[in-house]
């Protein structure tokens, strides 16, 4: 022993026999300062992740403006002035999610092959912004076919890419929160995007010769691409491969370990997985994951309302200003619901129910929708986002590891799900308005199979929940290990 040790006597002595005691124990803070130290550091790390995952709410909102900005341009000319007829509107609306599925399970795979978010999604958002502008110049049925195909091909990287960025950097118990914070863009959007497209509508029609509805594409896609230009100097890449400066070292590996701790393995060991092939192949064959997507394509049927939200609008005998305007208050209450149930939904480490009583009270509202054209049920439908933004939390939770098999779950579930969409399309039909039963029953049948679908999968987990517990106990493991959220 040195002579300074000896002079500070028993207090190093004391300091080392901790910190010995610490690493000798395997304690999983020591690196980190201690538990309470580590504590700090993680709760600033949040604070960076979630300013910086902020603008994928920007975006969320601008993706859905852009997918659902013909509802609006119907309303003032679209279907006039490019000649539709008959179901060509609908099928404009439906061949957009013929690219949006063709495109997510790939994307996911090279997104998690170069992992670079903050590169892949900005790019494939400037290519849709500057498809969404070449809408405006489109003067016939098969133009506007060609630009909203491949609207959808490249739009289709967002979502799927955007839920896999945030599971790779939050734990199971703050997913939940984080997807209704970025659902929430969808939700917003559809009320937002109304009175966007309400002021655009009233004040440029026959600026420098074009027709409003024109203007309503060159507008939100120029935006589309001046975020897409931000986002590339703002969006985070994965843990094991950000290399800003925002990030320190020490703050990279407790992101690093966070994750390790959460699903019992690391994502830098496994992402070589998917380089491989493996993670498709995982996802595919795993009847989880069809049964979820199926369950999810059911509720997509049922939300297809909000696509012909300023037709159904309409109906309620207002102008077509205020038909705009009446989208955005029952959208603007799901918002504040998806929120406030997923952050319940968190806290409680509950999924089922918060999702099927949301679809529940939905059912009731298509039923007093059949019976009655009362406005009030418009906000008992559009309250269905939040359960259904606890659906999209629950799948990023029920497939976990590996990261390869997750990119592709989550995209895989995502696509499948949009064939929801294409049906969707279809179930509005101007013949059957202006009360529209024939679709609202459609709609509490799809949603009535969703209910049932999830119940099922609910079961399916808990008995493996029930397994793990088996097994640990014949081992003799006395610390529960990962359990699916049930």
């Amino acid at each position: 022993m040195s002579d300074t040790k000896l002079h500070l006597g028993p207090l190093v002595e004391k300091t080392e026999d901790v910190e010995s005691v610490q690493l000798a124990a395997g304690d999983p803070d020591a690196e980190f300062g201690g538990p309470d130290a580590r504590k700090k550091l993680e709760r600033r790390l949040l604070l960076k992740l979630d300013a910086r995952m902020s603008i994928l709410v920007i975006i969320y909102i601008l993706n859905y403006i852009d997918r659902n900005n013909a509802a609006a341009a119907r309303l003032r000319g679209f279907e006039a002035d490019l000649h539709l007829q008959g179901q060509q509107f609908a099928t404009l609306l439906s061949i957009l999610y013929v690219g949006y599925i063709i495109m997510q399970v790939p994307s996911n795979m090279i997104l998690n092959y170069v992992g670079k978010p903050s590169l892949h999604l900005p790019f494939c958002m400037i290519v849709w912004g500057v498809i969404s502008i070449l809408t405006g110049i489109t003067h016939n049925f098969v133009g506007a076919l060609l630009t909203r195909f491949f609207l959808g091909f490249m739009e289709a990287a967002f979502f799927p890419g955007a839920l896999f960025l945030i599971s790779k950097w939050y734990k199971r118990s703050e997913l939940g929160r984080r997807t209704a914070i970025l659902y929430c863009g969808n939700i917003i959007s559809n009320a937002f995007g109304s009175l966007i497209a309400s002021g655009i509508l009233d004040t440029m029609e026959g600026k420098l010769g074009d027709a409003a509805w024109r203007w309503l594409f060159y507008i939100e896609g120029s935006l589309t691409v001046f975020f897409a230009i931000c986002a590339i100097f703002i969006l985070p890449d994965f843990p094991a491969t950000e290399k800003g400066r925002w990030l320190s070292p020490i703050e990279k590996q407790l992101a690093l370990r966070r994750m390790e701790e959460d699903a019992g393995v690391g994502d830098e060991q496994e992402t070589e997985i998917g380089h491989h092939g493996t993670g498709l192949w995982m996802a595919v064959t795993d009847w989880k994951v069809w049964w979820m997507a199926f369950a999810m394509l059911s509720q997509v049927v049922c939300l297809s309302f909000n696509s012909y939200f300023p037709t159904l609008s309409a109906t309620l005998g207002y102008n077509r200003t205020v038909s705009l305007l009446l989208c955005a208050p029952p959208f603007i209450l799901a918002a504040i619901l998806a929120y406030v149930n997923s952050r319940h939904s968190d806290l409680t480490q509950e999924r089922f129910y918060h999702m099927t009583i949301s679809w529940a009270i939905g059912i009731v509202g298509f039923i007093i929708s059949i019976c009655t054209m009362n406005t009030a049920a418009r906000f008992l439908m559009a309250q269905q986002y939040a359960g259904f933004v606890v659906m999209y939390t629950w799948v990023s939770n029920s497939f976990p590891r590996p990261p390869s098999k997750r990119a592709v779950a989550v995209a895989l579930v995502n696509a499948f799900s949009q064939l929801g969409n294409v049906a969707g399309s279809y179930v509005w039909p101007s013949s059957w308005g202006p009360t529209y039963r024939n679709s609202y029953a459609i709609c509490i049948a799809t949603c009535g199979c969703a209910i049932v679908m999830s119940y099922i999968f609910k079961l399916h987990l808990e008995s493996l929940n029930r397994q793990m517990d088996k097994e640990e106990r014949e081992k003799g493991i006395t610390e529960k290990g990962f359990r699916y959220l049930i």
